[in-house]
């Protein structure tokens, strides 16, 4: 593979491009191809309505880059699925597929580690180590379809990583999912999930994409998020309301605001009647997350009355609010447990 091409890097545009400027093909060719892609093949010689003579072409300077299945854990709890993945590298991600009445969801990851450094993430302790390319990003969600034999409904990127800190992989990522050619799957079934890159949120807005859109909110206040969250240093939590006003205002799509209860740092009365302040009015939604246990933390979950205590107040003040239902706890695949290692 190494020097060659990733095919599932590339959009049906650059496909016809390679296939009619360098290997004088008609333009069809590059929507046969790309349906291939779609389908899951890991070798161009399945490309069975392909010649033989454009195969062996198209293997001298491209190839399906296949990420290879280190462990697969299964959940005794909900049946999830945590897929753990070595890409070409030798580096490993981490995947989650999650099964719902509406359907099969996948959560994927968009880095090798992640540079945002939350103090509620297992991510934070394994560093940064580069962005994920298109074609990986897409190899997540072929390989648990081909493992399952079932179709993908919902993506979150939600994973290993800050997806915003990779963008222009991610934009990429969603026209090659969204194209009925090949996964098929509308934005409005995808959802990407950001720490609050101010710059990132507004470009999306321009992007003609209404991808769900959720943000790390986790804190009322300045002075907590920076206690958790990094990048609130640099982005403030007014700046980062503002541009999700922007966004609802451009797409008209909910926000989700994600807030991890941690024990007496987030979850008082107070900062539930000072979050409901800040937010009222705005097109979303709260969705509390009970904090999961993360190695080496020092933060806890907040009890289970504090959390309805917090909820209460929200709803009262007139926020739609949902307490996040845990998946994959037994198997470290849950919210803030993903994390880049090695076989145990």
């Amino acid at each position: 593979m190494e020097g060659k091409i990733n095919l599932l890097d590339m959009t049906i545009e650059e496909l016809q491009s390679m296939l009619t400027v360098d290997m004088g093909q008609p333009k069809f060719r590059a929507k046969q191809v790309f349906q291939w892609l779609g389908r899951g093949i890991w070798d161009i010689d399945e490309m069975t309505d392909i010649s033989k003579p454009l195969r062996e072409q198209m293997k001298k300077v491209a190839c399906i880059g296949n990420l290879k299945t280190l462990k697969k854990l299964t959940s005794g709890i909900d049946n999830t699925i945590k897929y753990l993945f070595e890409l070409n590298d030798g580096n490993v991600i981490e995947s989650v597929l999650m099964k719902y009445k509406h359907g099969l969801s996948i959560c994927i990851s968009s880095q090798v580690g992640c540079r945002m450094g939350c103090g509620f993430c297992a991510s934070t302790g394994i560093g940064f180590v580069r962005n994920l390319t298109t074609g990986e990003l897409l190899g997540q969600v072929l390989s648990i379809q081909n493992d399952i034999g079932q179709r993908i409904s919902n993506i979150v990127i939600m994973g290993i990583g800050e997806p915003f800190d990779n963008y222009d992989n991610i934009i990429k990522f969603l026209k090659i999912v969204h194209m009925p050619e090949g996964l098929d799957i509308g934005y409005r079934r995808i959802t990407i999930s950001t720490a609050g890159l101010v710059p990132e949120i507004i470009k999306l807005s321009k992007e003609d994409m209404p991808v769900n859109l959720s943000i790390s909110l986790h804190a009322p206040n300045d002075n907590i998020r920076r206690k958790i969250m990094p990048v609130n240093k640099k982005y403030s939590i007014d700046k980062l309301i503002e541009a999700c006003k922007i966004y609802t205002g451009a797409t008209k799509r909910r926000i989700t605001f994600e807030y991890i209860m941690i024990s007496r740092l987030n979850d008082s009365r107070e900062n539930a009647v000072e979050l409901a302040d800040r937010i009222r009015g705005m097109l979303c939604h709260i969705n509390l997350i009970p904090m999961n246990d993360i190695e080496g933390s020092d933060f806890t979950r907040s009890s289970k009355h504090r959390i309805e205590e917090f909820k209460k107040v929200l709803e009262l003040n007139g926020i739609e609010t949902t307490v996040r239902r845990k998946l994959g706890e037994d198997i470290n695949a849950a919210c803030g447990q993903l994390r880049r290692k090695t076989i145990e």
